[in-house]
């Protein structure tokens, strides 16, 4: 009797079996691979390259610079007056 199943191969797969498990082994890997280089991805916060009328990081002067290291406290009042007159004679000359 023909039934279209097995058309003479009976229950016996063979070794066809083999191949059938390394198949699905390396797709369920690959999507597992996949999903996990995503989720390890870094995310980015803002855009890549800012766009024409974003507003640019503006670059302290010497003499803010020195103010806002007063006010985080790295120096101290005398040490801001010393360096801010040390500042302004290098560049009076």
């Amino acid at each position: 009797m023909h039934d279209g199943w097995h058309d003479r191969m009976g229950n016996d797969w063979g070794w066809s079996w083999i191949p059938m498990m390394l198949v699905m082994i390396l797709f369920w890997g690959g999507l597992a691979w996949f999903g996990i280089t995503l989720l390890r991805r870094p995310q980015h916060v803002g855009p890549a390259h800012p766009t024409v009328g974003s507003p640019q990081p503006t670059r302290l002067t010497p003499e803010e610079t020195l103010a806002d290291r007063l006010a985080r406290g790295e120096i101290d009042p005398d040490d801001y007056r010393a360096r801010l007159d040390a500042l302004r004679r290098g560049t009076d000359t």
